[in-house]
C-alpha cells in the first residue's frame, strides 16, 4: 500500500453488520479487544433489513387483516382494505428503529464503524472502498477477522432483479403497492411466506415450482397442512413447473413455464416474484489474496470454533454453511468472538430451532423420527393435535399438532417438530429442554398453564410415554 494511504490498525476486523456480524463485534469489544466493523449497506444485515423482520411485519399486518375479514363465525363482521403505503410505512418505521439500535449498541460499546465494502489485500490487511465517496484508499490491518458477510437471493437465467417486473424476495418487502396478479417461482420457506401473505391482502398469487411439492425440507405431514391452507386461501400451485421466461402483455406481463417432458404454460402477472434460495457473499471478499477456497455452493468450511482453514480468518451466519438463519449466526458470531479473546467456546448445533412463518406456522428443533431411526436410535414418537387443545379452539385455529421424538433406551428428548399457530414460539421450550438433556417424562411431569397452546407439548410428551 502507498505511504498516503489511510490505515486502521486494528485486534478484530469484522466483515458483514448483520446478526452474525454486530453480535461477534459487540461481544469482542466486550473482551476489551479493539474492534473495527466494515459494513457495506446496512446494520443489522438482511435479517433487519430486507428479510426478518419486514417480512414479520407484513405477514403480521395481513394476518390481521384477513382475520378480521373472516371472523363471521365469532360474531365479528368486518371488511378491512389495506393501505399498502401507509404498511410500508409502519414496516420501515419497526426496521429503523432496530438498525439504529444495532449502531448504538455498537457504539455503546466501543466498535468502531466503517461504512464500506471490504476486500483482502493479504492475510492480515483489508481495503476498504466507499461507494460513491471521494475519499482515499483505506486499509484495516487487523490480528484476527471474522467473515460475516451474509447471503444473496439466487437470481434464475432470464429473471434479472434489475427488471421492474422481477421481484426479489427485498423488492417484495418494499412494495407500496399489492400487485393484483403475482406469481411466485419457489414454494420454499420465502416463497410460502410471501405467497401466503400477497394473498391475504388482495393479490391473486400462482407459485411455480419445479418440485411435486412445497417446503421440500419439510415432512410431507408438516407440508401438507400449510399448503392445504395456503390453497383454501386462494394460493394456485403449479408443481412441477419451472419458470423458464416471460415477458411484456398489455399492461402486465406474462411468465412461461416448463416441465421435465417439455411441456409449456404461461400465467398473467403484473409481477413475478423470484424465491429459489439464498446464495453466500463470498465473491466480494477477495478470498484469493488470503488463498482461502469457498465450497461449490460458496460456502467457508469452519470448525466448531468458527475458524476457517486459517487459524485467524473466522466465518459466521449464512457464509459458513446452512442452516441459512439469523440466531445460528449470533450464535456462532459470540463463538468465534469468545475464541479470538482466548475463550473456550464451541458450537454445539444439535439444537437449533427453526420456523417458518406461514399458516400456521412450523417451528422445528432437533431429530425427525427418521433421521433419529438413522442416527441409530430406536425412536418413542409422541403426537398431540391441535384440534385436541382448549386454547387453539378458541383461537379458531385447530390444524396442525406438536410431535416429540424421544430416545426409547433412555427417554432423553431428541427432537420435535410443531405445526401450529404460534409455532415460532412453540418450538423454544422444546429446544430448551433439548440443551438442558431432558427426557420425555420430564417435560410430561412439567405443569403447563392451562389453557395454553403450550399444553400441547405437555400432551405430546405424555402422548410417547
Amino acid at each position: 500500500m502507498a505511504p498516503t494511504d489511510a490505515t486502521t490498525e486494528t485486534d478484530v476486523l469484522v466483515i458483514g453488520g448483520g446478526p452474525g456480524g454486530y453480535v461477534a463485534a459487540i461481544r469482542a469489544a466486550q473482551h476489551d479487544l479493539d474492534v473495527t466493523l466494515v459494513e457495506a449497506d446496512a446494520y443489522g444485515g438482511t435479517c433487519l433489513n430486507d428479510g426478518c423482520i419486514p417480512s414479520k411485519a407484513f405477514i403480521t399486518a395481513a394476518d390481521v387483516a384477513h382475520d378480521a375479514a373472516n371472523a363471521a363465525e365469532m360474531g365479528i363482521h368486518a371488511d378491512p382494505t389495506v393501505d399498502m403505503a401507509a404498511l410500508a410505512a409502519w414496516k420501515d418505521g419497526v426496521v429503523d428503529q432496530l438498525t439504529g439500535g444495532v449502531e448504538k449498541l455498537c457504539k455503546a460499546n466501543g466498535v468502531g464503524l466503517i461504512e464500506g465494502t471490504a476486500t483482502f489485500e493479504d492475510d492480515h490487511t483489508a481495503r476498504i472502498a466507499h461507494d460513491g465517496a471521494d475519499r482515499e484508499t483505506e486499509f484495516v490491518a487487523f490480528e484476527a477477522c471474522i467473515v460475516a458477510t451474509g447471503s444473496r437471493p439466487i437470481e434464475i437465467p432470464g429473471f434479472s432483479f434489475a427488471d421492474d417486473h422481477v421481484w426479489s424476495s427485498k423488492d417484495a418487502l418494499a412494495a407500496e403497492t399489492v400487485p393484483e396478479e403475482l406469481v411466485v417461482v419457489g414454494a420454499g420457506y420465502i416463497g410460502m411466506e410471501l405467497s401466503t401473505m400477497f394473498t391475504k391482502i388482495g393479490a391473486d398469487v400462482t407459485v411455480v415450482e419445479m418440485l411435486d411439492s412445497a417446503l421440500p425440507a419439510y415432512d410431507d405431514d408438516i407440508t401438507r397442512i400449510v399448503r392445504s391452507r395456503a390453497a383454501d386461501l386462494g394460493v394456485d400451485f403449479r408443481f412441477g413447473e419451472g419458470a423458464s421466461e416471460w415477458h411484456e402483455a398489455g399492461g402486465g406481463i406474462e411468465v412461461v413455464t416448463e416441465t421435465a417432458d417439455g411441456e409449456t404454460a404461461a400465467y398473467d402477472a403484473d409481477k413475478v416474484l423470484v424465491a429459489v434460495g439464498r446464495q453466500p457473499v463470498t465473491d466480494t471478499l477477495g478470498l484469493d489474496a488470503i488463498e482461502l477456497t469457498p465450497d461449490d455452493n460458496g460456502f467457508l468450511a469452519t470448525d466448531d470454533r468458527a475458524r476457517t482453514d486459517l487459524d485467524h480468518v473466522y466465518a459466521v451466519g449464512d457464509v459458513a454453511g446452512e442452516p441459512m438463519l439469523a440466531h445460528k449466526a449470533s450464535a456462532e458470531g459470540v463463538v468465534a468472538a469468545e475464541a479470538i479473546a482466548g475463550e473456550s467456546a464451541a458450537l454445539d448445533h444439535r439444537a437449533i430451532p427453526a420456523a417458518v412463518f406461514t399458516d400456521p406456522e412450523i417451528g422445528t428443533v432437533g431429530l425427525t423420527e427418521s433421521e433419529a431411526v438413522e442416527a441409530g436410535y430406536d425412536p418413542i414418537v409422541g403426537e398431540m393435535p391441535m384440534r385436541a387443545s382448549g386454547r387453539a379452539l378458541t383461537m379458531n385455529e385447530s390444524a396442525g399438532f406438536v410431535r416429540l421424538v424421544g430416545d426409547g433406551d433412555t427417554g432423553a428428548l431428541l427432537g420435535g417438530q410443531v405445526v401450529a399457530p404460534e409455532a415460532s414460539e412453540l418450538i423454544a421450550e422444546i429446544g430448551v429442554a433439548i440443551e438442558l438433556g431432558a427426557t420425555v417424562d420430564e417435560v410430561a411431569d412439567t405443569i403447563h398453564t392451562h389453557p395454553t397452546l403450550s399444553e400441547a407439548t405437555m400432551e405430546a410428551a405424555e402422548n410417547a410415554m
